[in-house]
């Protein structure tokens, strides 16, 4: 796979995995929970890696930084969302502990990724 797809971006791979674990999770949350969490989960999920993949593909980077601000709030929706999880005693702590490392990496990877764009875009400013 080329580097040149948002495919190769080692941040959309992290967030795909992720978004795939919380897949899991809203699968076994309480049916009274599908039409409320569970679906905000998954849009939240989706959104994830959607922003990553639409951003890339503006080949702007003003553009790109702002669909990645993006993604970064959905994950900060989700990491809500594990606490929600984890308040109503829906999945064991461990697992959410593990589910919100793993978010806290993604958020480090994704603000690398925005850095590296606005540097890219600064230089392409001048």
């Amino acid at each position: 796979m080329s580097y040149n797809t948002f495919e190769g971006l080692e941040v959309y791979q992290m967030a795909r995995e992720f978004r795939k674990e919380i897949y899991r999770v809203a699968k076994k949350l309480p049916e009274y929970e599908k039409f409320n969490l569970v679906n905000q989960m998954r849009r939240a999920a989706t959104s994830l890696t959607n922003n990553l993949a639409e951003g890339h593909g503006r080949y702007h980077f003003q553009e790109s930084i702002q669909f990645c601000r993006q993604s970064r709030g959905s994950l900060a929706e989700l990491i809500d969302d594990l606490n929600i999880c984890f308040d109503e005693q829906y999945c064991p702590e461990e697992h959410i502990s593990q589910l919100k490392e793993q978010a806290y990496a993604i958020n480090k990877k994704l603000n690398g990724y925005i850095a590296y764009l606005s540097k890219r875009k600064q230089e392409d400013s001048n």
